[in-house]
């Protein structure tokens, strides 16, 4: 009887969570970097995954999203091509940038959660975490955050003149599966 109990206890709790997908369409995953004093502004495409996103039993929270590699874009053909080369994304060993998540919690700052989790770059793993939004839409529901990461921690860009320091901003769509 316990088992039963348990059992519908976990039933509940997982038809009440909503499963999402990354639209890709209308999303940005935007990066800015200076270079030599200048903001060099790209982004990338290419989204997919799964979002399991419940408000109400966070714990039941999970993401594991990949973005393409291969489309960076930085409005400059000879710097993309640059990019997705051996020195910096390596995109054809290491096609896929990933996130998955370790858990979600509720911010302190009313409207917003906390991300805590893994992002994979060219072959390595790092801890990030970061506050996000969480806007039903449509359909579906739009996640925003910020983040910063270390360039040089995932071996991306070697020694060159451009700056360690990488801002993040995620703009995600992702529709109810």
């Amino acid at each position: 009887m316990k088992y039963i109990s348990v059992f519908f206890i976990f039933f509940a709790q997982s038809a009440v969570a909503q499963t999402y997908s990354p639209t890709d369409a209308g999303d940005a995953v935007q990066f800015r970097i200076k270079n030599l004093g200048f903001d060099v502004n790209g982004s990338f495409r290419g989204l997919k995954g799964k979002i399991l996103f419940t408000p109400d039993n966070l714990s039941a929270s999970n993401v594991e999203v990949t973005i393409d590699a291969t489309t960076v874009n930085t409005d400059n053909s000879t710097r993309d091509k640059h990019l997705r080369g051996k020195d910096y994304f390596d995109a054809t060993a290491f096609p896929q940038i990933k996130i998955t998540s370790e858990r979600v919690a509720r911010s302190v700052t009313p409207g917003y959660y906390v991300f805590f989790g893994k992002l994979s770059m060219k072959g390595v793993v790092q801890n990030i975490s970061f506050p996000f939004k969480a806007t039903e839409e449509s359909g579906g529901i739009r996640f925003t955050g910020t983040f910063s990461i270390k360039r040089r921690d995932f071996g991306v860009g070697g020694r060159s003149t451009i700056s360690n320091d990488v801002d993040i901003k995620l703009n995600v769509f992702a529709k109810k599966l």
